[in-house]
């Protein structure tokens, strides 16, 4: 009865709001169209990290590098986020808080967790001003991309205005003292039964989208905030503007009305098994044979090599894939769903990148600019690839070594693209029901089958054929 009473206070309270911000506050876009359901089917996403990717870490600088990663074929920027950070038990070295250093100068260095937001109005000065975020945005839309915010609901740094203002916000244990989530100490859990919570939640959301016109929002670890939190609040913010929800999960009941996408977990731990020789294809084909009981046909995964958690936590692609890296990255573009970019993979990034320090991204560019250019035109102009609400087929395709190799076929509306990839370390010979002259699109280069033949594959090789 407390959850209805909840739900339905909500609702009044979001209703009552709508009209203060009709959807004309927010300027016309210029540059690209409103997010539509359709926008997802060929797009990539990038994730960047402002503090880390360049030597000054600031809006400005990422902001000249948009044209760069549109002709990647990026079409969503997620932007880890951006606000003040909490310095109250900022996490410092090891697990020392801030207030556990006495040196001045030796605190100076620790910038603490972008997940710990003091004020999610604020802007991070060290980033910038207003009107440079404002920049960025409108330079990504003048370039085609859609630019959404990294937003953290579950908890606030323990120097949000909050903790004054609003104690009841914030969970409390049986003993009245607050609560941290997990082992996040420089955090404190928020309260979702407090009604007063969920309208100053949604009007901070609503903030980003009137008055920097952003297209919507990456939740952090959004399985831990009320499910009905997140459907009231997407169902309104769509209102103000079309919007693109990505939740930091993956749960399938969060997918009917709250969210666009959410992340590919268990394919990601599946390539990393299959990389260190602990899981075969085997364990891809399950996982997608389970996804097709457990999911329906239009939710949609982010596919990743790495991402901030995993580089700066697990370690680069590099440390877990070693010489399957660009298979993975060519199996996370071909197989259904939509790929991400975490900055730096594009310059072969073969560093963990500090957390709550500053570090910047290696910008040497090398070898997977040139891949990750060529499966972004292939994943943004081929119809095969298509990911989205309304996806390509994925059609498994036998081997006579089906635990080594993995073969698929996406195809949609007479159009046709094949991924064959050797996924071990060794030398592998195989035969499939094959056959035709296709382009071997990597290399661009024209190749014939013949049904039956035996195919000899190097340790990770892989070919994405195209059928014109």
């Amino acid at each position: 009865m407390k959850k209805i009473l909840v739900t339905l206070a909500l609702c009044t309270i979001i209703s009552a709001c709508k009209n203060e911000n009709k959807p004309e506050a927010v300027a016309e876009t210029k540059g690209i169209a409103a997010v539509t359901p359709e926008m997802p089917e060929n797009a990539i996403i990038y994730e960047a990290n402002i503090r880390q990717y360049s030597p000054e870490g600031t809006f400005n600088a990422f902001a000249k590098d948009i044209p760069t990663l549109k002709k990647l074929g990026v079409k969503i920027l997620w932007l880890m986020p951006i606000h003040e950070i909490g310095y109250e038990k900022r996490k410092a070295d090891g697990k020392l808080s801030i207030e556990d250093i006495k040196d001045e100068k030796q605190k100076e260095k620790y910038l603490g967790s972008y997940y710990s937001v003091k004020d999610y109005r604020s802007i991070n000065k060290m980033y910038g001003t207003a009107d440079d975020f404002k920049n960025l945005v409108k330079t990504a839309h003048e370039n085609g991309l859609y630019v959404i915010l990294d937003w953290v609901a579950n908890h606030t740094a323990w120097d949000h205005p909050w903790m004054k203002s609003n104690p009841d916000f914030y969970e409390k244990d049986a003993k009245g003292n607050y609560v941290s989530p997990f082992d996040w100490t420089d955090v404190v859990s928020l309260n979702y039964s407090n009604t007063g919570l969920r309208k100053a939640m949604f009007e901070d959301m609503k903030f980003w989208l009137t008055d920097f016109n952003i297209d919507g929002f990456r939740c952090d670890v959004a399985m831990e905030v009320p499910l009905d939190f997140w459907e009231q609040a997407t169902a309104e913010l769509n209102k103000v503007k079309p919007i693109f929800m990505l939740m930091e999960a993956e749960q399938p009941n969060m997918m009917k009305k709250a969210f666009d996408m959410q992340y590919g977990w268990t394919a990601h731990h599946v390539m990393n098994g299959i990389a260190k020789g602990e899981k075969t294809v085997a364990d891809f084909d399950k996982y997608i044979t389970e996804n097709t009981t457990k999911y329906e046909a239009n939710d949609i995964f982010m596919n990743f090599t790495s991402n901030h958690d995993e580089n700066s936590w697990n370690g680069t692609e590099y440390e877990r894939m070693g010489d399957a890296v660009e298979t993975f990255a060519a199996l996370s573009y071909t197989m259904p769903g939509m790929p991400l970019i975490y900055n730096g993979q594009e310059y072969n990034m073969n560093k963990r990148l500090k957390f709550f320090e500053k570090d910047t991204i290696t910008r040497t560019e090398g070898k997977m600019m040139d891949v990750y250019e060529k499966l972004g035109k292939l994943k943004t102009e081929n119809i095969a690839l298509n990911g989205g609400k309304n996806p390509a087929k994925y059609t498994r395709i036998k081997t006579s070594n089906d635990t080594k190799i993995l073969a698929f076929a996406r195809e949609k509306e007479g159009k046709k693209v094949y991924y064959i990839a050797n996924l071990t370390k060794e030398p592998q010979e195989f035969s499939l029901e094959l056959q035709g002259a296709f382009t071997d699109y990597m290399p661009k280069a024209k190749i014939d089958l013949k049904a039956s033949q035996k195919h000899s594959f190097k340790p990770w090789e892989y070919k994405i054929l195209v059928v014109e």
